[in-house]
């Protein structure tokens, strides 16, 4: 059996993974589409390429979480899902100059590459935050994801601003360095599977006799209602910014800027959150979810920089609830035996209504910007009543 200070050093170990990890595609997603308009591609293309990578990333985690419960190879699937990941970014880089195509198909791959990790990720991680508590474990792995989506970008931007020739063979390099932290992505997480080669042992056997399969469980289905009434209403960061180059809120330059300030809220909020959920469990999650649900009306109905930065800090405390404490409530809701099929479920779900909701608020924004607010704010609104009634269940079910 493991101990506490071998749990919390698999729990750092899987962040150091996911650092790395993150380092690699966001820097990647801050220019895959200008890449694409340079290889000669289209902007509804891009457009629909992405909502297919989205959509896939999200809609097989349900397939893989069930081959991960059947084989329990938690291992193998990380492995191969942080490969396919992180090796189809700088693929990017042998990409010919009117190879638009297979630039897209290395984008898709890249999101399927995701589908087949998270479940086990998510799954093993979970074990490890049975000894040290699931909010803070979950909010220590988002911190140090986060770490890597702001470093990413801005070594990717330091490299091409010292890179001379055209457009094209910048991104090339761009691309190509890339390499340098997917190589460390799977250095690291080969290392982890070296020290820990059997995660499952954190979680006690014990704990399976209080807990049955979510299957049945209203407590879990009510929980993924409100998942996915938060999702559908909280928007993309891509419509945010823009609304905000489009009403000339912002000098442009200034964007990216902006997203960094809401990772960065993102990280400290997760550890918040994480902490508290520890101490509230659901009241914790009632009380991100009630915070975040207004960013809409500051980041898209005023028009002072104050208040849409206030909006934007707004939607990152979303995002840290999002990637930390969400994911507990997963493993405080299921049996271990199901565990991997429970985060597939609630991946599938949450991506959906996301991939969902952002098209259809970007189709109402265009008829009413009015409407749009009010929309984004009562799906999100609508998520509380579903978290209590689902924490209610629970103490039923136990």
């Amino acid at each position: 059996m493991h101990n506490k200070n071998s749990a919390m050093m698999f729990i750092v170990l899987l962040g150091v993974v996911s650092c790395f990890s993150d380092m690699t595609h966001e820097a990647a997603t801050s220019i895959k589409g200008a890449y694409l308009l340079i290889l000669g591609a289209s902007a509804s293309t891009i457009g629909f390429i992405s909502g297919v990578g989205e959509l896939l990333g999200y809609g097989l985690r349900y397939l893989f979480g069930r081959l991960v419960d059947k084989t329990h190879n938690y291992w193998s699937f990380m492995i191969l899902g942080y490969a396919v990941d992180v090796f189809a970014v700088p693929a990017l880089a042998l990409v010919h100059r009117d190879g638009w195509i297979a630039a897209c198909v290395l984008l898709v791959i890249e999101r399927i590459g995701k589908a087949i990790k998270k479940p086990a990720k998510n799954t093993i991680l979970s074990f490890a935050a049975t000894q040290e508590g699931v909010g803070k474990s979950f909010a220590i792995q988002e911190a140090l994801d986060q770490l890597g989506a702001f470093i990413g970008p801005l070594l990717l931007y330091v490299v091409m601003l010292y890179k001379h020739g055209d457009e094209y063979e910048t991104y090339n390099t761009a691309f190509a360095f890339l390499l340098l932290p997917a190589i460390c992505t799977i250095a690291f997480l080969l290392f982890a599977k070296s020290r820990f080669p059997n995660p499952e042992a954190f979680e006690p056997e014990a704990k399976e006799a209080k807990k049955n399969s979510f299957v049945g469980k209203k407590s879990f289905y009510l929980y993924l209602a409100g998942i996915s009434c938060f999702a559908f209403g909280f928007v993309d960061f891509p419509l945010v910014t823009m609304h905000l180059a489009k009403s000339k809120l912002f000098d442009e330059s200034t964007l990216p800027l902006l997203y960094s300030g809401a990772m960065l809220v993102d990280a400290v909020a997760a550890l918040f959150f994480g902490w508290l959920f520890d101490k509230l469990q659901t009241r914790a999650l009632v009380i991100s979810t009630a915070i975040s649900a207004f960013f809409a009306v500051f980041a898209f109905g005023m028009t002072s920089q104050t208040m849409i930065m206030l909006g934007v800090a707004l939607w990152g405390v979303g995002m840290g609830a999002q990637e930390s404490i969400m994911k507990a409530a997963v493993a405080t809701l299921t049996s271990k035996e199901h565990r991997a099929s429970s985060y597939g479920a609630f991946e599938f779900l949450f991506g959906l209504a996301w991939f969902l909701g952002s098209w259809a608020l970007g189709a109402i924004y265009d008829y009413s910007l009015s409407i749009f607010i009010i929309i984004s704010v009562a799906a999100q609104l609508l998520a509380l009543p579903c978290y209590l009634l689902s924490s209610h269940y629970q103490k039923t079910e136990a």
